[in-house]
């Protein structure tokens, strides 16, 4: 009992109040990450899934997925997916940002409008760009048609080049709000006296961007870059809706990757291998995220 009264009386009592999310972490994160490694060192498929015969075979499945070509193609595949959608995801909001950040009556109103492709469900999304660039009655086809710019039916979602290219167009376009956002609320937490102060001593648009805007808002750019690449390398639903990761693989993310091997194929434990990869790389990125944030906290 007397353990217990210290226990309360030195202040320990505020880890009872964090004991039913570590509780809730360990049993709905911890427990399913952990049977997923243990599973990818497993020989697990649709052959012995029922019997039991499942037996440890190492790291077997992960010198295989990375002699496998399409995994090869999945991991390029992934970043360049994610490249290029954080590049123009952060140029088009940084830009829409400076407009917004300007004071005049519809701006609150419109950027308020923007957060609609976040907020809309990836699915849904999904389909209005499936349908967007199908080959026959995609309104994309339609409108460079008319504009006299092709004379045939581009078949974007077929072709492996263009079906990329239309699925890093579907998540550019969720990904602006989120960056416009995060961007507008960083803006103004920046002084006005420092931009009236270097317009007095003659600075023109470009120095004050340079010289004030973009050192002020680094915190926040950082934010937005790390937490971007952890949110649009694990990108699934928008790819396998539009493409399926084809054609011939051209689209195959880790992520859709992962979901062929245990789901189409029944190569569980391939699969989970894929899997754990992919948790591996955006581990080192949140590693990274803390650190940056820790740092500049204590900045």
């Amino acid at each position: 009992m007397k353990k217990i009264k210290d226990f309360f009386k030195y202040d320990n009592v505020g880890l009872l109040f964090i004991l039913p999310a570590f509780i809730y972490m360990a049993i709905f994160v911890g427990y399913p990450i952990l049977s997923n490694i243990i599973l990818s060192l497993k020989d697990v498929s649709v052959r012995n899934l029922a019997n039991g015969d499942q037996h440890f075979i190492g790291f077997t499945n992960y010198m295989e997925i990375f002699a496998d070509e399409v995994f090869k193609t999945s991991l390029l595949n992934t970043l360049l997916f994610t490249v290029a959608c954080l590049v123009f995801q952060f140029l088009i909001g940084f830009c829409l940002a400076l407009f917004f950040n300007k004071r005049f009556k519809i701006a609150k109103p419109v950027r308020g409008l923007l957060m609609i492709p976040w907020m809309m469900p990836m699915t849904v999304t999904a389909l209005m760009f499936k349908f967007m660039f199908s080959t026959d009655v995609g309104i994309i086809n339609y409108i460079l048609r008319s504009l006299g710019i092709i004379e045939k039916n581009i078949e974007w979602l077929t072709t492996p080049g263009s079906a990329m290219a239309a699925v890093i167009m579907a998540n550019i376009w969720i990904g602006i709000p989120f960056n416009t956002i995060l961007l507008s609320t960083g803006l103004t937490t920046i002084p006005q006296e420092l931009y009236e102060s270097a317009s007095v001593d003659g600075a023109n648009k470009f120095q004050k961007l340079k010289c004030i805007t973009l050192p002020l808002l680094r915190p926040t750019i950082e934010s937005i870059l790390v937490l971007g690449f952890i949110y649009t390398f694990k990108v699934y639903d928008i790819v396998y809706v539009m493409t399926e990761g084809g054609p011939v693989n051209s689209t195959h993310l880790l992520s859709t990757y992962s979901y062929k091997l245990s789901f189409d194929m029944f190569q569980y434990s391939k699969g989970s291998a894929v899997a754990n990869v992919l948790f591996l790389i955006l581990l080192l990125v949140g590693m990274l995220y803390i650190k940056i944030t820790m740092k500049g906290e204590e900045e």
